[in-house]
């Protein structure tokens, strides 16, 4: 991952931890006003994700935030989690059985209290600290944009749920990012050998503005919005049911496997999803 020029941005971007963290927190936000005002019922709404109710969505925010605080906070504890769940212990079975034994209510409160932990212990973070993970430990800017992806993906599974349209904000600028970065990693995880060529990305933001990654000639690119691109890079759309125009036989590729998400191989979304 890496290696990734940024270009022709415009616009005030947030660079500092603190700014990031505000952002996080507003994903958490916009989120949380989605789910508060659920009856129970709506709780266990089927999702798009293939056997997941929109509990169990909040519950896997919950739980990796919780997982978030020990890679933060203790990292050898963090280790044993890691080596349980290579060893068999899946972890996503855990946090689904807990979740399923909660209301609605008691989901919200373990997913408020765990975002807010994660938040204190970022804070406490020092300079230049690196956060392991169920991959390869980061920076702590790339730790926390990492959170918000899950958040605002999951967020999008709920979203279809319900029927509820959300409105495309500029964080969508640290997904985006992160789906750029992750290129290679989207070919390590299904053991392909990722190509060099590079891939012209071209993103028109919600506010109008224009972000662009690897900004070269060439006859390969992926140019549409934010939106549908970030849809993409975490498995929430096929890329055929979005407007992204996608250029030459690398770029066509890379977008039919993209995986911006730690963890094997995502099974992606079948095409025909209305946009």
């Amino acid at each position: 991952m890496g290696g990734t020029s940024l270009a022709g941005v415009s616009g005030s971007l947030p660079t500092s931890l603190e700014d990031l963290l505000a952002d996080l927190d507003a994903e958490h936000r916009d989120l949380d006003a989605l789910v508060a005002t659920l009856d129970e019922a709506a709780w266990g709404r089927a999702t798009p994700a293939a056997g997941w109710a929109v509990r169990d969505q909040v519950s896997h925010l919950a739980y990796f935030d919780d997982a978030a605080v020990s890679a933060v906070t203790d990292p050898a504890v963090f280790a044993e989690l890691v080596a349980a769940a290579m060893a068999g212990d899946d972890p996503m079975e855990e946090h689904l059985r807990r979740g399923r034994a909660m209301t609605g209510t008691e989901l919200l409160a373990w997913w408020r209290a765990s975002r807010a932990a994660l938040t204190a212990a970022i804070n406490d973070l020092p300079g230049g600290a690196r956060v392991p993970w169920f991959g390869p430990p980061m920076g702590a800017l790339s730790f926390v944009s990492a959170r918000l992806m899950e958040t605002w993906a999951h967020g999008q599974d709920i979203a279809d749920a319900v029927g509820a349209r959300r409105v495309p904000t500029s964080r969508l600028r640290h997904i985006a990012h992160l789906g750029v970065r992750t290129r290679g990693f989207s070919y390590a995880v299904r053991g392909m050998e990722a190509p060099t060529t590079p891939v012209r990305v071209a993103l028109s933001g919600p506010g109008g503005e224009r972000w662009v990654w690897e900004d070269v000639d060439g006859s390969e690119s992926v140019q549409g919005t934010a939106n549908d691109f970030c849809l993409v890079v975490t498995q929430r759309r096929n890329v055929a049911d979005t407007g992204l125009v996608v250029s030459g036989e690398r770029a066509t590729e890379w977008m039919s496997i993209a995986q911006a998400f730690a963890g094997p191989p995502g099974p992606g979304r079948p095409a025909g999803r209305p946009r």
